[in-house]
Parts: structure tokens; sequence; C-alpha cells
């Protein structure tokens, strides 16, 4: 399908790359279908676009890149609303916040959004742990983690740097950091 979007222009969107939300993003309940895209550059951002409405996407970054021992931990009953069975199928991504002064970028990590990799559907919980902020600044701990990838070389090589795609879902490392309450 082709999707239009107001920052990445057009798309084409295939089935294995829409992911379903079916009770939306807090604040945006009547969109429900997204797909992840790559802006093509090295930031390791990722945007979620909304298939419905041009200009719905929100910046979504791994929190583990930031915060590696983040842990999301889900009830029995977020587990079935995300059909969840194994949650080494899962991936988890903050949303970002990112103002005009880039070094104020926030990241929510109280509300984050979990993907089942498999059914392609997600959920954005809110968690209960009291530890986790919906604005915790993440900006100096991004850029020192990108810095860190570059000395090592470890930074994936694009053929072709600043181009646009969209990513399948199952081209996405489960995030390994769901937890369930009953485990």
């Amino acid at each position: 399908m082709i999707v239009k979007t107001g920052r990445f222009g057009q798309l084409t969107v295939g089935d294995d790359e829409i992911i379903r939300i079916p009770q939306g993003i807090l604040g945006f309940p009547e969109y429900t279908k997204f797909c992840l895209v790559d802006p093509g550059d090295d930031t390791l951002i990722v945007w979620l676009q909304s298939v419905d409405n041009p200009e719905i996407a929100f910046p979504l970054l791994e929190p583990k890149v930031f915060r590696p021992n983040y842990a999301a931990r889900l009830s029995a009953a977020e587990l079935r609303e995300l059909k969840l069975d194994n949650i080494n199928h899962s991936a988890v991504f903050s949303i970002l916040t990112i103002t005009n002064d880039i070094t104020q970028m926030t990241a929510n990590l109280k509300a984050p959004l979990v993907i089942n990799l498999k059914e392609q559907i997600a959920k954005q919980v809110v968690l209960q742990e009291n530890e986790y902020s919906v604005k915790h600044l993440m900006f100096k701990e991004l850029k020192a983690h990108l810095i860190t990838i570059q000395a090592q070389n470890r930074l994936p090589q694009r053929e072709a740097q600043g181009v646009v795609s969209t990513v399948s879902i199952k081209s996405i490392p489960p995030s390994l950091t769901v937890k369930s309450l009953t485990a």
C-alpha cells in the first residue's frame, strides 16, 4: 500500500510492515495502524508513522540504548492483550519528545510501546514502577552511546546514506526488556 507522510513523503508499505495498535497511542486513540520508518541516518531513532494520517509520526528509540538496565514489567492482562505468549517475541520502544533544543530531548520510560513482533500488534503500556519518568532527559546518554558505537565501527554501514525506508517487523530483533509480572 502507498502511505503519504508529512515528514517522509510517499512510502510503499508492505503487510509485514504494518503494526496494529488497537487502543492507539495515548492521546491518539483513533489511529490504530502504523508502520516504522527508518529515516536513513545514524541516530538509532525510528519513527512510528500513522498509516491513516500523514501528519502523525512519533520518534521512537529502544530504551536499552540509553538505559541498559531498563525493564518493562507487564501484567498477565497486558500480555494477553498483546497476544504475547513468549516475551522473547517482543520489542520495546520509548516515545521521544524532541524540542528545538535537541539537548533537551526526553524519552517516556513510564509508558513504552511494546510490540509483539510475531503478531504485529502493539500497545502503549503504562508501567506501575515509580522509578521511571515520562520525561527522562537522555541526550547525553544517546550521544555517548553513538560515539561508542562509531568508535568501535559497529554502526551498520548503509549502502545509501539518507535513504528513508520502512522497517519489516520481522527484521526487528527482540528487545529482551519485557518482563512478566508472573515470571
